[in-house]
């Protein structure tokens, strides 16, 4: 059958959730039978996300495929369980760049390139191009920004010409917010209003406009909005802030979002069969006993006078799908590593004064030398106290110089991302990245995206892959997992290191490059290193085993 379109829109302000109703919409749909996909339109001008600051835009979520992309492909991804590529991420820059391109090597044999149609065709046809490779039935397009910015407008303007070619195959939905001012008591539509004339001065009329409020909305505000918005009041669906944003889908099925949606686009309606989401969203709202303490030592916190859990989005959702597969509430503590260095330099102890009653600590990725011995300091807490630790990609190479500098007595190990020349580089840079570092071709230097890691039989992430069903070759004791690195375990070191005590745990498959490490249940509760970024795995239905054994491991300290 023809390809449909779904272009959801936001407006008012960023950052009301235009994903997870993108990505809601998406597995409704999927869940009664049609094949869909999801496409991100970005604004900015970068080509990914790779190089944009954390605090900026938030943890740049890794592929499959080693695209460093929006944070959305990770909601995408856990709502449909189906990996994204490439194809499904779209930014200005790359737009650009490809008209550009293809302008210098005369493919538009001589014609004034400009904006309209060049560029709008350029998105129509990536948005297209996904569609065709998941041989989708819909495409959600989740518009990034809000109705009347600059930055976005040749994106609605490519939604407008779709919408003109393909009657009854493009339908418009319009994410928008409904303030409740304290001193008013009341929702007010007139914001929504106003996005709404921005969208119908472009030539677009939604079709469906999703309210987020903070409470579902009465009868007199739809008719506010079928009045001045010109959108039938019971196409007006509310979207109230919930525990979770899994509820969503729940919630729009409740109104019948998607029966409206699919007869609309003229498109039978199979049975919806939504069983499994249900009973994970009834396991998120049971009634939780125990509670613990997760310290995550990490540098990407504040933005001015604010905190922002963006910067490490996906290790907190595989942390909160963990929880719930344990029954438990984790409460977060965020340290900044630069304090537990003043805290230290402060003090003769060893004593952290942050760390204290600490249930597990968490030391995730990072780049460069800023908070690094307040870093190593944590794991050294860990290790020596027995709290169960997690190290992911920098947490790893920390915890392996922590362990060449206090067990092994190489007092000057480090890493060569740190100190280029350091006496002993356990994590150093493998040869042939070198030269093409030198040029700042970063992207170039980077192990991205899957690769394939053997563990060895018998270690902690071993028994947590086979008892949690993680391994994709069960035979073999084959898992692949998502990388965004640039330095490596020196193995000079390898047999050092393991006489020492630390078990390497896994190797990638073809280069046989370190990718876990670990201590003996013997000598530590739970510490485990990894090369690789579980958190890039885990969904709220099947949580990444090391995750899941990560808090069992702290609930058993608790």
């Amino acid at each position: 059958m023809p390809t449909k379109f779904i272009f959801v829109s936001g407006g008012v302000i960023s950052g009301l959730g235009k994903g997870n109703t993108t990505a809601a919409i998406a597995l409704l749909l999927k869940n009664r039978g049609y094949n869909v996909t999801c496409v991100k339109c970005e604004n900015y001008l970068n080509i990914d996300s790779g190089l944009i600051n954390p605090i900026e835009h938030g943890d740049p979520y890794l592929l499959d495929d080693g695209t460093e992309a929006d944070m959305d492909m990770g909601t995408y991804e856990k709502f449909l369980g189906s990996n994204m590529k490439r194809q499904n991420f779209v930014t200005m820059g790359q737009i650009y760049k490809t008209v550009i391109d293809r302008e210098r090597n005369f493919g538009y044999k001589g014609e004034d390139v400009e904006a309209i149609p060049h560029v709008t065709d350029e998105i129509i046809r990536r948005i297209k191009e996904a569609g065709e490779i998941e041989n989708a039935d819909i495409i959600a397009i989740e518009l990034g920004g809000t109705a009347g910015e600059y930055q976005n407008m040749l994106y609605y303007e490519a939604s407008r010409l779709l919408a003109r070619d393909k009657k009854n195959s493009v339908i418009h939905v319009h994410v928008s917010y409904l303030p409740t001012p304290s001193h008013l008591g009341e929702p007010k539509t007139k914001p929504t209003q106003l996005s709404v004339r921005t969208l119908n001065s472009m030539g677009i009329q939604p079709d469906f406009i999703v309210t987020r409020s903070e409470k579902n909305i009465d009868e007199r505000r739809r008719a506010r909005f079928a009045l001045f918005c010109n959108v039938d009041a019971e196409n007006v669906i509310n979207n109230p802030d919930m525990e979770s944003p899994y509820e969503i889908p729940i919630i729009f099925a409740e109104q019948k979002f998607d029966e409206k949606i699919l007869a609309m686009l003229n498109l039978p309606l199979n049975t919806l069969d939504i069983e499994a989401w249900q009973t994970m969203v009834d396991t998120i709202k049971i009634k939780k006993q125990k509670q613990i303490t997760v310290a995550i030592v990490g540098k990407y916190f504040a933005t001015g006078e604010y905190e922002l859990r963006d910067s490490y989005a996906a290790l907190i959702d595989a942390i909160d799908h963990a929880c719930w597969k344990n029954g438990v509430i984790v409460k977060t503590k965020w340290i900044q590593a630069e304090n537990i260095e003043k805290d230290l330099s402060a003090n003769t102890s060893k004593e952290i004064k942050d760390l204290v009653g600490i249930d597990g600590i968490i030391v995730p990725i990072g780049w460069g030398p800023r908070g690094v011995e307040g870093k190593i300091s944590a794991i050294q807490y860990a290790r020596e106290h027995k709290i169960p630790y997690l190290g992911l990609c920098y947490g790893m190479q920390l915890a392996v110089v922590e362990f060449a500098r206090n067990v092994l007595g190489l007092k000057q190990a480090n890493t060569v991302e740190v100190d280029d020349n350091t006496a002993d580089p356990v994590i150093h840079m493998i040869s042939g990245q070198e030269d093409v570092l030198k040029r700042r071709a970063y992207g170039g230097t980077m192990r991205l995206g899957r690769w394939e890691c053997q563990v060895k039989e018998g270690t902690i992430a071993d028994e947590s892959y086979t008892k949690h069903h993680g391994y994709d070759n069960e035979d073999k004791n084959i898992v692949g997992e998502r990388h965004r690195h640039r330095y490596e375990f020196n193995d000079t070191y390898a047999k050092q290191i393991e006489e020492a005590g630390m078990v390497i745990a896994g190797r990638s498959s073809v280069e046989n490059l370190v990718e876990i490490v670990e201590l003996p249940k013997s000598e530590h509760p739970f510490f485990v290193g990894t090369q690789f970024h579980p958190e890039y795995r885990s969904t709220p239905i099947t949580p990444h085993p090391l995750f899941i054994d990560f808090i069992r491991a702290c609930m058993s300290l608790k």
